[in-house]
């Protein structure tokens, strides 16, 4: 058993054990070998462990079957926090517009579908250019916002061609 690290308290030694994961393959024939009733307890257990797991689980059982439906959920969501901005202090703003970043980055990884990580990207540089004041005049909100156009635009590249144009001339209109 390896050892996280020991902690010297008053002349006292105390060692604390690290707990290693188990591996994909080890945690796949584990779960094949689980009873139908053992799966269910632990896929509820981890969604109480935590937040994130209960809202990937949460899209895969009720919402990837209609991913325009969860797109324009995410949007709604989008343009809730954007109207939620804090624009009177440009530190509150940034940190807010990186929060909303953070969140849409969060929903893309649960669909894994490169449109739909296009499309809510390219739906956040929409929502951030119209943001008063401009972003042009802030420097770290500018390069973030070049940053995902210009990540965008690598994404767009293994897409199919017709989806390309269009996803193309989209960008150009983001354009500074």
């Amino acid at each position: 058993e390896k050892t996280l690290s020991v902690l010297t308290i008053n002349c006292i030694f105390i060692q604390i054990p690290f707990m290693k994961a188990a591996s994909l393959k080890d945690l796949k024939t584990e779960l094949t070998e689980r009873s139908h009733s053992e799966l269910l307890h632990v896929c509820l257990q981890l969604a109480k462990f935590k937040k994130e797991n209960k809202e990937w689980m949460t899209y895969h059982l009720f919402e990837a079957a209609d991913e325009a439906a969860y797109v324009q959920k995410v949007q709604a969501e989008t343009d809730a926090l954007f109207a939620d901005l804090n624009t009177k202090r440009s530190f509150y703003m940034k940190k807010t517009i990186r929060k909303i970043l953070r969140i849409l980055k969060t929903r893309i990884r649960y669909s894994k579908k490169k449109t739909t990580e296009v499309e809510l990207l390219l739906y956040f540089c929409h929502k951030l250019g119209q943001v008063k004041p401009s972003i042009r005049q802030n420097s770290v909100l500018k390069n973030l916002y070049l940053r995902e156009l210009a990540s965008i635009e690598k994404k767009t590249a293994v897409l199919h061609e017709d989806l390309q144009y269009e996803y193309h001339l989209e960008l150009k209109s983001l354009q500074l």
